[in-house]
């Protein structure tokens, strides 16, 4: 996406979308985070839950504040420690007396090129959600779901009286998500996605970039489509003689802004390792090729 696009939502302002469910638009769009982070709050009856607090900036902490007003914040949550998700948590805890809760801290040195996506190594949570465990506020439960794969800590939350579900990176309805090794797990991702087509209670996902997702069950099983095509491109590349992943992205990529080719490439590394786990692909060096190639 055009980081200069105009967009039909305000920014540093909170928005209803759905029952308990109100949104605050960071100021921090860019080719990775679309118009910018999403974060939200859950709760009407005076005690609130904050999801994905964003990046430390004057206005959407203060945007936060003001939204937040009178209200008590339970908890402020994050889905996953990338700098534009999990940065705000530290002053909006200090504001609110609120404690961090939700994913576990990882703060990791990543080859990959989004700078604007690097590990938050001041995240400091208060306790750590497990799979399956559950926050409650006045009228609301926000449960906990693992989904390990963008990011080997990523969490998704249920808001178990709504159907909603808040998907972080893991799902997205503009873009795909990163897989960007070493953290970034292809093997894990698909057994998330997979996880998330189980789901059937699920009536709408409340991405951090992007619109809701109204359709989630197909959108899911679109992805995984998606994955498994990437799949027999990147199989069908090396095949062709392509060995490298330099090589490959442009040839998979076409039509693709050139500026998110590194990331692609990140992605398409996170493939050739899982097929590299399943018997089909070797390497040497920076070089793939089928198992039972010469």
């Amino acid at each position: 996406m055009d980081a200069s696009i105009e967009i039909d939502r305000p920014y540093a302002v909170a928005e209803r979308i759905g029952p308990l469910v109100r949104r605050v638009l960071a100021r921090n769009p860019s080719p990775f985070t679309y118009t910018g982070t999403q974060t939200y709050l859950v709760g009407d009856e005076g005690e609130v839950a904050v999801i994905d607090p964003g990046p430390d900036e004057p206005e959407h902490l203060a945007a936060l504040v003001a939204a937040i007003g009178g209200d008590r914040v339970v908890a402020i949550c994050c889905t996953h420690t990338h700098r534009d998700h999990s940065p705000a948590a530290a002053p909006l805890k200090a504001i609110t007396g609120a404690p961090v809760v939700g994913c576990a801290p990882l703060a990791l040195s990543d080859d990959g090129p989004r700078a604007d996506a690097s590990f938050d190594p001041a995240y400091a949570p208060d306790r750590v959600l497990a799979d399956g465990e559950a926050l409650h506020g006045e009228g609301w439960t926000l449960r906990a779901l693992a989904t390990p794969g963008h990011t080997s800590n990523h969490l998704c939350f249920a808001l178990e009286e709504t159907g909603a579900l808040f998907t972080g990176d893991h799902v997205m309805g503009w873009s795909t998500s990163v897989v960007s090794p070493p953290d970034g797990d292809m093997t894990a991702y698909m057994a998330s996605l997979a996880l998330l087509y189980e789901r059937e209670q699920d009536s709408v996902y409340y991405p951090a970039h992007g619109p809701e997702v109204t359709k989630p069950r197909q959108l899911v099983r679109g992805m995984i489509g998606h994955r498994r095509q990437r799949e027999r491109q990147i199989l069908r590349q090396i095949e062709s003689g392509v060995s490298r992943v330099v090589d490959m992205v442009p040839q998979m990529y076409k039509g693709v802004d050139e500026r998110l080719w590194p990331a692609a490439g990140r992605s398409v590394l996170s493939h050739l390792i899982d097929l590299e786990k399943r018997g089909i692909t070797r390497r040497r060096e920076d070089e793939w090729m089928l198992v039972d190639a010469k």
